[in-house]
Formats: structure tokens, C-alpha cells, sequence
């Protein structure tokens, strides 16, 4: 069973694009989009557990030249 959420990301100003490229070359993120509003980047992502996801944001994403914060948002499909 994969855990599948959206990783909402802050980026330093001027650096959303760079982000999202960066995003989007860790193996677990299906997509990465540049947007508007209180979060830079909004990226999709799956793993095989919660915590094999927690490690990818804190270990690959939160590293990443130019992210500031981010907030996980796993989907709860009912």
C-alpha cells in the first residue's frame, strides 16, 4: 500500500523555480508546481509508509537549497 500526500513548501524569495526543479528530482515526488499564495510549491509525493514520507520531507526536502518551510498534508481518502 503506497501513503500519498501533498507537501506544501515555503521558499526563500526568488527561488519557487529553482525549488520545484529541485522537487522534483527526488523519486518518491510525482509532481512539483510552482504556485501563488502563502505556500511557493506545492508537491505530490507517495511512499510505502508515514515514516519512509516523514524522511522525505525532513531529510530531501527540507535540506534543499532555497526551502524555508514545509507542511505535510497526507490524503485521507474515505
Amino acid at each position: 500500500m503506497t501513503v500519498n500526500a501533498y507537501i506544501l513548501i515555503q521558499a526563500e524569495v526568488g527561488s519557487a523555480a529553482d525549488v520545484a526543479t529541485a522537487v522534483r528530482q527526488i523519486d518518491e515526488i510525482e509532481s512539483a508546481e510552482v504556485t501563488m499564495g502563502p505556500y511557493d510549491v506545492i508537491a505530490r509525493a507517495g511512499a510505502s509508509d508515514m515514516d519512509r514520507l516523514g524522511g522525505i520531507v525532513v531529510n530531501a526536502v527540507g535540506n534543499l537549497s532555497g526551502v524555508e518551510r514545509t507542511l505535510l498534508c497526507p490524503i485521507v481518502n474515505l
